[in-house]
């Protein structure tokens, strides 16, 4: 099983909804949520400071709570509530569209089960990303809505 997470933004809609939809203000998810879909993934989560693993159609109030305010042993316990949902699932690779403290703690983890983590967009600044998802989302056929 191939898995996709994608972080949550600071950017999100004033209403509760889809966690799917919580993001799309942010132009960076909505092109990450776009390139995954359309892309080989078996399934894809949300990594939340607040809700931990969101499924993407899990309804969710909007929230102010990020991972650069919690102390480390808060995220590393995070990380291991996260990997304790993970590993359920029957995961051979698992790609990372998030900055390095969502994935820090976890990947080490993940690895330890023989879980193949890629990071596609590893070491780019926003706009990097951006132009990666961008000539990437149009490679795979599809376009950025």
């Amino acid at each position: 099983m191939k898995i996709a997470l994608v972080s949550c933004t600071k950017l999100k809609q004033e209403y509760s909804c889809e966690a799917k939809d919580m993001y799309l203000p942010s132009q960076l998810f909505r092109k990450a949520r776009n390139y995954i879909e359309k892309n080989n993934y078996d399934n894809w989560f949300i990594l939340s400071a607040k809700y931990g693993l969101l499924k993407p159609t899990d309804i969710i109030e909007p929230y102010n709570i990020t991972l650069n305010t919690m102390k480390k042993d808060e995220i590393i316990r995070w990380s291991y509530d996260i990997f304790n949902i993970l590993s359920k699932y029957n995961i051979k690779i698992m790609d990372f569209y998030c900055g390095e403290k969502y994935r820090r703690y976890l990947i080490p983890l993940l690895k330890n089960k023989y879980i193949t983590c890629n990071i596609p967009m590893e070491s780019m600044g926003i706009g990097q990303q951006l132009r990666w998802l961008n000539k990437n989302i149009i490679k795979g056929g599809g376009d950025d809505k």
